[in-house]
């Protein structure tokens, strides 16, 4: 499914993107300040926003604010503002293993999230041109990976934190809709030993309560061996275990890095499919606009194209 086969219109001509980083944000009781990249189109107002949270990997870059560009930068290009932070997970921060939530500081995650959300004044003044340009009643969340559980929380996903045993809930009022990719699923006895013992934090995800509007997108050669017993339908299950109204992706022959969402041309890509990533962007970015805009009809189009060819790259389902 090439960008020809999109009606030309569903897109529009992408606009240049101004991308700035890091931007500093002073936050007392972290580890380190929080910094982020901000990308966004040139022109334009009311520009909707998406938060984008990193995963982890092999890579020491990827995972923090300079990774996951096929994303931000296309996403950027056709009219949002993209915030993406570091968070402390990050290897380029080369903290202390003893810091209190290591090595995935999950809760941190999400903290950093909203604390981006609470800061967009302090944003909007560093970032040039950016000022009285954003709507803040139009805000997203994406995230691959680990980033995807960090997406999960704000939309609506509970766990026990199992420091104390309490329940966690950190839904985000504030974010209207989200796209999981590659996200991780359920726990329990779906998890593989060594994750069970070192990230006892996956053990009880519960997405019962995740209703807020999500695009979940899973590979169906997602094996992900390190972490799950259950193959690739665990990826799938933020949709299958969460209420609806939500989207299922599937994506044939896609692996954990969907083709290369986290950066161009990069070594831990398995899958290398710059068609996959086009598909990917393209259709995130109809998703996003449809939940933002009621009765836009991107979403639409975009699943339609994706159907529409003799051999297509996957397949939509909704609920």
């Amino acid at each position: 499914m090439s960008e020809s086969t999109y009606p030309a219109d569903i897109f529009g001509s992408p606009t240049p993107v101004l991308s700035v980083s890091p931007v500093v944000l002073s936050t007392p009781g972290r580890a380190v300040d929080l910094e982020v990249r901000v990308s966004a189109p040139v022109t334009g107002s009311e520009l909707p926003v998406i938060l984008l949270s990193h995963g982890q990997g092999y890579s020491n870059n990827l995972s923090s604010l300079n990774g996951y560009a096929p994303l931000a930068n296309f996403w950027a290009a056709h009219g949002f503002v993209v915030i993406q932070p570091t968070h402390l997970s990050s290897t380029t921060l080369s903290l202390d293993p003893d810091t209190p939530g290591a090595p995935l500081y999950w809760r941190s995650r999400a903290e950093d999230l909203k604390c981006v959300l609470d800061r967009l004044d302090v944003i909007e003044a560093a970032v040039p041109q950016l000022l009285g340009r954003l709507d803040r009643s139009k805000v997203a969340v994406a995230g691959h990976s680990m980033g995807g559980h960090t997406a999960s929380l704000l939309l609506g996903a509970r766990l026990t934190d199992p420091q104390d045993g309490t329940e966690v809930n950190l839904t985000e009022p504030r974010i209207k809709a989200g796209v999981l990719l590659a996200a991780p699923g359920r726990g329990g006895d779906a998890l593989t030993e060594s994750v069970a013992e070192n990230l006892p934090f996956l053990l009880t995800a519960d997405f019962s309560g995740m209703t807020t509007p999500a695009l979940v997108v899973a590979g169906d050669k997602d094996i992900s061996a390190h972490l799950t017993v259950r193959g690739p339908h665990w990826h799938a299950d933020p949709y299958f275990l969460s209420p609806g109204p939500k989207s299922l992706l599937t994506l044939f022959d896609a692996e954990h890095g969907l083709g290369g969402v986290s950066g161009y041309d990069v070594a831990e890509t398995t899958d290398e499919s710059p068609e996959r990533v086009s598909a990917i962007q393209r259709l995130t970015w109809a998703y996003l606009r449809a939940e933002l805009y009621p009765g836009d009809s991107a979403w639409r189009a975009a699943c339609d194209a994706l159907a529409a060819g003799p051999d297509p790259l996957g397949r939509v389902e909704s609920k």
